[in-house]
């Protein structure tokens, strides 16, 4: 879980700037945290706490409202449903958010 929000906070300054320069600075300018380091810390939080997913998801996301790079538009408005339903996600998030599924179970 560690390892996946530090891999975030590194990687930042180069998702939407790629660099192929393996001496990149770890923790260089631009480094914050994003999204993806939000949401990983909710599914640990509600997992931690037996709190449902999305009710974490959602307390950690209104708390911390503009991460680098921003929600998607379809999780923003997610976020803030008073009722949320399925919107048809991609689905590529949940693997950058799953690690605390690994810290917190043995098998």
């Amino acid at each position: 879980m560690l390892g996946a929000i530090i891999d975030d906070i590194v990687g930042s300054p180069y998702v939407f700037h790629n660099t192929s320069n393996p001496h990149f600075p770890l923790f260089g300018k631009g480094s914050e945290y994003t999204d993806n380091t939000i949401c990983t810390i909710a599914v640990g939080d509600a997992l931690l706490n037996g709190e449902k997913f999305g009710t974490a998801l959602q307390r950690w996301g209104r708390k911390y409202p503009n991460p680098k790079g921003a929600y998607g538009e379809s999780f923003y408005t997610w976020l803030h449903a008073d009722y949320p339903r399925p919107y048809n996600s991609w689905g590529n998030g949940a693997a950058m958010r799953v690690s605390p599924v690994g810290w917190a179970f043995k098998s």
